[in-house]
């Protein structure tokens, strides 16, 4: 299933790392990258749960990048739409989820632990590590990634969303 997922996944992860950029070269750069695809392979398994939910998505399409970069106010007119063409595989609902993860560690914890209880991998907290328990240099790799308000305009989109999913019929908690 993942295998059907990895162009939303990529894009996606693509996506949050160019709206909020790690500072400080290449190993910032690549932890940075690390965190944003785990968050978002996070929530991707948990958007699209079954083979089935995959496979229409493939079929419908994810939605793409244009309200998300209204959103965050880099909306415009690409030089070379064709440059921009890994822009359409972004899911909206995805990147909100998993800037959500990524500001929220209970949230990301119950997120992981849903993926566990529901098989979809044996080793979640090792594999999601990044994600789960990011150390000093994790964590200033990806400061504009995790800070709260700066993602707050992408997470608020599909917040309620995330927590209906992880507590079926509970009240949100603000």
């Amino acid at each position: 299933m993942q295998a059907d997922l990895s162009p939303v996944i990529a894009a996606t992860a693509q996506w949050l790392t160019c709206a909020y950029p790690a500072s400080g070269g290449a190993l910032a750069s690549a932890l940075c990258e690390v965190q944003a695809r785990q968050a978002v392979t996070v929530a991707a398994r948990l958007r699209y749960p079954t083979p089935m939910d995959a496979a229409l998505m493939g079929m419908a399409g994810p939605g793409g990048s244009a309200r998300l970069d209204w959103t965050t106010g880099a909306d415009g007119n690409p030089a070379d739409p064709d440059q921009d063409a890994w822009r359409t595989w972004v899911d909206e609902v995805v990147a909100s989820w998993a800037a959500c993860l990524l500001t929220d560690p209970e949230l990301a914890a119950l997120a992981v632990a849903a993926l566990a209880d529901g098989g979809s991998t044996a080793d979640a907290p090792v594999e999601f590590r990044r994600l789960l328990a990011p150390d000093a240099r994790d964590r200033q790799a990806a400061a504009l990634l995790r800070h709260p308000d700066l993602v707050a305009p992408v997470a608020e989109l599909h917040h309620t969303e995330l927590v209906d999913r992880l507590n079926p019929g509970r009240a949100l908690v603000a």
